[in-house]
């Protein structure tokens, strides 16, 4: 069904057109039209009646906004967070006027999804300026799926965009992290770019009210300098557009890109590779492609791939996925060859300037592993954290100088006080920052030293990616920013070679599973982290089996070991349960034959977001317990996307885009099942003990034997054709039956038959791989 179909139009079409569209005062005239309206549809008006269930138009109500949502929250939201979930006590039921009796009559709406649906409209009306609105029925028990990928699309992403420029600054600036510090509204400009330069400070001279500084950075970024400027810190610029006004001046623009969502409020490294994938799905593709083209803008002025643009992060990167992103957005661009090949040109030109110089440079690149690792070059305390956090390292030490916590603290910034030690855990804990991973047991005191299974399947794909460009696309002659050729031969090398290392070093064939290896203890770790499963989504052709299939959250639970007053939980720990994770397992299982684990797997991960969606008011939140499939967690920082009022307005990033990619996994028919919210357990639970999945070749043996006595040719070896119709071959009464059309062939179910593919002339080209029913 279409999203503009208007009982599930986005807000900003469903309350400015049809019903929608009188004035918020005009009730009365709403009231007659809509009277009007129902009657040429139904007939003469009818007896009202006090409960005006029996309609054979679709039920429509007229909504008094205001009021309303005062009766609402009055009567259900019984723990006073603006929100109806199943955690209220109240009566989850409420009648409301229904349209066609001009509201006098009215009818019950029940249930926490109903009731909570209504409370997110009413703010969406009210953002349109509707005080009375006409809200239909479908509207309010629309099939949760459809909804909340409708949400994403139309709302969620809208409300995740920002821009660096005269209009966006404001949204920008806001940092709720490193609180502690000067953070008047601040902006630093890369060195040389005096253009930009003079842009801001015309910025900040001409809207007094944003009280904006405009600092250009040194030519050298150093990690001294980095350090010296935490206690004013910043938003480091990104691109800028030029764009013609209304009055045909021409005026530059941020390029717009994604943030991730509350307090993470400036565009992350890795977190824009997800979102630039659901984004995709969604068609947004100007925005993914802005996206990439900051990320050009921050490998040419800051040096790499950031952290996140603020000033605090200029020393650290993220996990690398440059190439993939690019290509995604690449396939789908439009207008002339020559332009994408170009635009294309300039991300794998800096793709390459960021391998070699961040990711094969010291200290990151291990040279007698060749494998790479996470190795920031930052000092002293990492800022963005609340003032408490490093309060239990910092202790014993300051115990030991008869000093306060904050003395030692300042002492050690100011490098009046010189401890290895501390020196040691820092570098640890930013290079954790770094792998996006923060924080972990796997990575505790020891990250800046492994040499990690994903961060080296990230770097094999960059090698395979780049070589395949430069021969496929660009007749293997790169040609780079210097004038330098790129041939694919090298990059072919590149990746053999550490594909090799990453086996030799990675890979436990006792465990079937890689780990991560410790380059100054010079032996594997022994933590297992479903990172592993990024071999298989970079492509490692090596791989011939891969068993371990379980527990596929951010590690095991034997790996993370006892929890405890004094060893708390960590988020990316078992048993939580993170979107990228997901993404990756999918699409590494997929480019191994194991679809239908990635389909469960995603049916899995959707039916948690789904199911805590419809329970708690909209909510799709940063991460989940996915042995409890809930989002209420008791661990650090909490879970970001959960405190709102009325509405979700942005979801979460990542979380947006694994819901958009995780349906275009799903079967149709697990897709309606879902929309159900049908436990996991329960629905492949009924589907293991129905469904038998054949080979190709025994179903094709299944339909030569139903089809012996046809005159179909059936061939020797099934090839998947173009076909003009799906049929059901069913020989129950030794009779064959062609049904057509069908829904596609991977997706047909029905008892003792399998499905094959016809063309025009009735002859069986191909027999697919289908489930069959058997009998009990």
């Amino acid at each position: 069904m279409s999203d503009l179909y208007i009982p599930y139009a986005p807000a900003s079409v469903y309350y400015n057109t049809g019903d929608n569209s009188f004035t918020s005062l005009n009730v009365d005239r709403v009231r007659r039209f809509v009277t009007s309206q129902n009657r040429s549809v139904s007939g003469p008006s009818q007896r009202r009646s006090s409960h005006d269930e029996k309609t054979n138009v679709p039920r429509k109500f007229l909504i008094d906004v205001l009021e309303t949502r005062r009766q609402i929250l009055e009567q259900e939201d019984t723990d006073g967070d603006f929100q109806i979930t199943v955690n209220d006590s109240g009566p989850k039921s409420l009648k409301v006027g229904t349209a066609i009796s001009g509201g006098h009559s009215k009818f019950e709406i029940r249930g926490t999804y109903m009731l909570s649906t209504l409370l997110q409209e009413l703010a969406l009306a009210l953002d349109h300026g509707r005080k009375h609105i006409v809200i239909d029925e479908a509207r309010l028990n629309e099939n949760p799926v459809d909804r909340l990928s409708r949400m994403i699309k139309h709302h969620f992403w809208d409300g995740l965009t920002r821009r660096i420029d005269a209009d966006g600054l404001e949204a920008i600036c806001a940092d709720p992290k490193n609180m502690n510090a000067d953070h008047n509204p601040r902006i630093y400009i890369p060195y040389g770019e005096v253009e930009t330069f003079e842009y801001y400070k015309h910025v900040s001279e001409t809207r007094k009210h944003l009280k904006l500084e405009v600092e250009m950075l040194p030519q050298d970024i150093t990690p001294e300098y980095v350090k010296s400027i935490n206690d004013r810190p910043g938003i480091l610029s990104l691109a800028l557009r030029k764009h013609v006004d209304e009055k045909g001046r021409s005026i530059l623009k941020g390029i717009p890109f994604i943030v991730p969502g509350g307090r993470f409020n400036e565009m992350y490294g890795w977190d824009s590779y997800f979102e630039t994938l659901g984004l995709a799905l969604d068609g947004r593709i100007e925005m993914a492609k802005g996206m990439v083209e900051n990320f050009v803008y921050e490998i040419k002025h800051y040096g790499k791939i950031l952290n996140a643009n603020r000033s605090y992060y200029l020393t650290r990167s993220q996990p690398p996925f440059l190439t993939d992103m690019a290509l995604r957005v690449y396939k789908n661009l439009h207008g002339e060859e020559n332009e994408k090949v170009k635009w294309l040109a300039a991300a794998f030109n800096a793709a390459i300037k960021e391998y070699h110089t961040v990711w094969m440079s010291a200290p990151r690149y291990d040279p007698k592993t060749g494998l790479s690792r996470y190795y920031p070059t930052g000092i002293g305390i990492p800022p963005e954290t609340e003032a408490s956090h490093f309060d239990h390292v910092i202790l014993p030490y300051a115990r030991r100088m008869g000093l306060t916590i904050k003395e030692y603290a300042a002492k050690y910034q100011n490098n009046e006080i010189h401890e290895p030690q501390l020196d040691e855990y820092f570098l640890h804990d930013r290079a954790v920052r770094e792998s996006g991973h923060d924080t972990t047991y796997r990575f505790e005191k020891r990250c800046a030293h492994l040499a990690t299974i994903d961060l080296n399947s990230l770097l094999y794909k960059y090698e395979i990616d780049i070589g395949e460009t430069i021969r496929d696309i660009y007749n293997d002659n790169f040609v780079l920013e210097n004038g330098d050729i790129e041939k694919s031969e090298e990059w072919f090398k590149r990746a053999k070679k550490r594909k090799a290392m990453i086996d030799k070093y990675c890979w436990n064939d006792e465990k079937s599973l890689y780990y991560d290896y410790d380059t100054a203890k010079e032996e594997p770790s022994v933590y297992e982290s479903v990172t592993a499963f990024w071999a298989l989504w970079a492509g490692k052709n090596s791989l011939s089996k891969f068993e371990v299939l379980g527990g596929l959250v951010s590690g095991t639970e034997e790996s993370r070991g006892t929890i405890a007053l004094d060893r708390p939980n960590r988020q990316w720990d078992y048993p939580f349960g993170w979107a990228p994770h997901q993404i990756m397992t999918w699409r590494g299982l997929e480019n191994y034959g194991y679809l239908t684990e990635a389909r469960r797997l995603a049916y899995r991960w959707l039916y948690t977001i789904t199911k805590s969606f419809v329970d708690f008011n909209g909510v799709v939140p940063e991460k989940y317990d996915i042995v409890t499939l809930s989002h209420l967690l008791d661990v650090e920082y909490g879970n970001v996307g959960v405190d709102f009022k009325f509405v979700p307005r942005e979801g979460f990033g990542w979380m947006n885009a694994s819901y958009q990619v995780g349906l275009s996994y799903l079967t149709q028919h697990q897709r309606r099942v879902l929309g159900t919210c049908t436990s996991p357990k329960l629905f492949f639970k009924e589907e293991k003990n129905k469904v038998t999945e054949l080979t190709v070749q025994e179903v094709l043996m299944q339909a030569k034997e139903i089809l012996s006595n046809s005159e179909i040719n059936i061939p020797d070896t099934p090839t998947p054709p173009e076909y003009a119709a799906a049929a059901q071959i069913d020989n129950e009464e030794d009779d064959i039956i062609i049904r057509s059309p069908l829904e596609p062939v991977s997706e047909s179910f029905a008892e003792n038959f399998t499905v094959a593919l016809i063309n025009d002339e009735g002859q069986l080209e191909a027999v697919e791989l289908s489930p069959i029913q058997m009998e009990e």
